[in-house]
């Protein structure tokens, strides 16, 4: 089975080379790496694109880049992945042994912040408990789904914010997702550049407005006016 791996990005000068390093073994063995850019202002294209098998350049946002990756994707299995986000090692016999094993077509990974602040050990463990219980899954916890399943529900809603809450919804009419144990790593950068306590606020905030029925254009002007340093 090949994985097929999609990168969203948008100004990720600063990491995506070290990202899609890790990821180079990967593509030795067979499996691809799919950046689509959101038209960034910086150099990330231009340094992805000799590590990567394809650079698509694609209107800026992220449910529109992550489906764009997709419908040029090859392979049976897609993975989703945040530029600042590192997968642990043996990436793809994970997912492929955890979807010959159960009998959910998806899954995620537990999480783990980057930085060394207590409350990051909290906000992580809370996120991935939560994530198991209501069987709601986001971006950062590097979701992968079976090619059919992810045509069967249409991919990401075009929507400006929260495409990863109502994929989960539509795929979980299916099955729950697997919860993968092993950790990937993703950065503490937008808890500390604007504080932890602020953008848990934050977040958690949006998050029940879009559960009480705000739209998605109506939270994303909250979420850029934060200045919470989003990708898209």
């Amino acid at each position: 089975m090949q994985l097929s791996i999609i990168i969203p990005t948008f100004n990720e000068q600063v990491m995506i080379e070290n990202t899609l390093r890790q990821l180079h073994y990967l593509r030795q063995i067979g499996h691809e790496i799919i950046i689509v850019d959101g038209h960034s202002e910086d150099n990330t294209a231009k340094l992805a694109e000799n590590l990567a098998d394809q650079c698509i350049i694609s209107p800026r946002g992220r449910a529109t880049q992550l489906n764009q990756g997709a419908e040029a994707a090859k392979g049976d299995i897609l993975l989703f992945l945040h530029a600042d986000t590192l997968l642990p090692q043996h990436i793809d016999q994970l997912i492929i042994n955890a979807l010959q094993t159960h009998s959910s077509d998806w899954g995620r990974f537990n999480v783990q912040l980057s930085g060394q602040a207590k409350l990051l050990r909290i906000i992580e463990w809370l996120m991935n408990k939560r994530s198991c219980l209501t069987g709601i899954v986001t971006g950062d916890q590097a979701i992968f789904i079976k090619r059919h399943l992810f045509d069967k529900v249409n991919g990401f809603p075009d929507q400006a914010l929260m495409e990863d809450i109502e994929i989960s919804r539509r795929l979980k009419r299916f099955s729950r997702p697997i919860c993968m144990q092993q950790k990937v790593v993703t950065s503490s950068r937008r808890w500390e550049e604007k504080g932890i306590i602020r953008t848990i606020l934050l977040m958690w905030g949006l998050r029940l407005g879009y559960f009480l029925g705000f739209s998605p254009n109506y939270l994303k002007k909250f979420y850029y006016t934060s200045n919470c340093n989003p990708q898209n």
